[in-house]
């Protein structure tokens, strides 16, 4: 790719951010969130922001809700093509993740049309549209300013029945807790920036995050599943903490049972952990305890800011090894990492 100059030029070199194009801080949201005016209860707003949820859904008849996403970051790879099928799985997931079926999508755009080949433009569109079709949505329009950080993403809009709704906040103790992809797409995002990564390595994260939850979301749809969200921006005990505080329940995870990237560890001891997961880390203090024997780099990386990651799932204990079995035979990277508590509301505790 290049500038209208000729020149050659990185995608992730024009963003500000670079590496995991991270949320802002829950703590920094939170503070924001609470100046604000309560919003007017709505008996059909079946969810909303009470929970952190992943997507709102709102009830249209007895049999039908729709659910609501946005998503979008400036870019995580160089690639333009792989950009836009990335931050397009990425917003399609949170449909995937409240029990729905995404239904139509909304391009959001800013893009410096001025400095940069209209090309780039046109493949990360190509990209997203690729993906939109494998997810089975339609694109029906969409939105674009002139900025100098490229960044992108969608508007999502899924159907779900109202009695299907999958939320992070029903957990139950004796829950087993199943994690549908590996974690530390940060650390490797942003080791990309610093040319860290050879291209089969860029290939390999690249195809995590641009792989659609939507097996895991359809397979899992007969089990007796109590809470699920998908890992993303706030890392996988990130969000596990939202799903602990929201359900009243505690969460133990195994660490040596959760699937990490190949190199994450490598790279974490160069330095290469982005701020948003150690902004995680810092949000969670006193939400979490973890085994003595696991070392910072191992608790920073339980906390690593994801793009696109998978489903964390909360499904019924005695169907745990079912579901488990199942996604696995489908070609999901799926692996058993903790289980749901009584004790500890609200809290992570991490074992070895």
């Amino acid at each position: 790719m290049s500038n209208l100059q000729g020149e050659p030029i990185k995608l992730t070199s024009l963003s500000s951010k670079g590496g995991c194009g991270c949320k802002i801080g829950p703590a920094d949201l939170a503070g924001v969130l609470r100046n604000l005016p309560p919003a007017l209860p709505n008996p059909n707003l079946l969810v909303g922001i009470d929970t952190s949820d992943d997507a709102g859904v709102y009830k249209l008849t007895d049999d039908l809700a729709i659910v609501q996403t946005v998503d979008f970051f400036t870019p995580i790879v160089d690639d333009p093509y792989s950009f836009g099928q990335v931050a397009a799985a990425n917003a399609i997931s949170d449909i995937y993740a409240m029990g729905g079926k995404p239904l139509t999508v909304l391009n959001i755009v800013a893009f410096p049309i001025h400095t940069l080949d209209k090309q780039v433009l046109t493949d990360i569109l190509r990209g997203a549209a690729d993906k939109v079709a494998e997810a089975g949505a339609t694109l029906v329009g969409g939105h674009s300013i002139d900025d100098k950080e490229p960044k992108f993403g969608l508007a999502v809009t899924g159907l779900v029945h109202p009695d299907k709704v999958r939320t992070n906040a029903g957990a139950k103790a004796g829950d087993k807790l199943i994690l549908t992809k590996p974690i530390g797409v940060g650390i490797l995002t942003t080791s990309i920036k610093k040319d860290k990564l050879s291209a089969e390595e860029v290939g390999a994260v690249t195809k995590v995050m641009a792989t659609l939850n939507k097996t895991a979301a359809e397979i899992m749809e007969p089990y007796n599943v109590h809470a699920c969200t998908d890992v993303t921006g706030f890392g996988l005990l990130g969000h596990a903490s939202e799903m602990a505080k929201g359900s009243g329940v505690g969460i133990r995870i195994s660490k040596s049972q959760v699937p990490v990237l190949p190199r994450v560890r490598e790279l974490a001891e160069e330095g290469f952990v982005p701020g948003g997961t150690k902004n995680n880390y810092a949000h969670l203090e006193g939400s979490m305890t973890f085994d003595q024997e696991l070392d910072q780099l191992d608790q920073w990386i339980l906390c690593d800011a994801v793009t696109s990651g998978g489903l964390l799932i909360a499904v019924a204990g005695d169907q745990g090894d079912a579901l488990l079995g199942e996604l696995r035979a489908a070609g999901v990277d799926a692996h058993m990492i903790g289980e749901v508590t009584a004790e500890g509301a609200g809290h992570i505790e991490v074992t070895l």
